[in-house]
């Protein structure tokens, strides 16, 4: 299962998050010399606002707080 990818606020990527933080990438622009460089986003707090979720299997959760009718 592959996780979920948002886009790096620094350099604009799709990038995968993992418990909730950007992971570890290199920059979009092209390494001049072989060192491994990482963008500033890696390991930044992904924005929660993107990672909700509006339907569960197809089914519009309402907007009220409470317990869901079961039948």
């Amino acid at each position: 299962m592959s996780a979920p990818r948002r886009l790096c606020p620094v350099c604009h990527r799709e990038i995968a998050v993992v418990a909730g933080r950007f992971a570890r990438h290199d920059p979009a622009a092209t390494r001049a010399s072989a060192e491994l460089v990482s963008c500033p986003g890696s390991r930044r707090q992904a924005p929660y606002a993107s990672a909700l979720q509006p339907s569960l299997d197809g089914a519009v959760v309402p907007s009220f707080p409470g317990q869901l009718p079961l039948f």
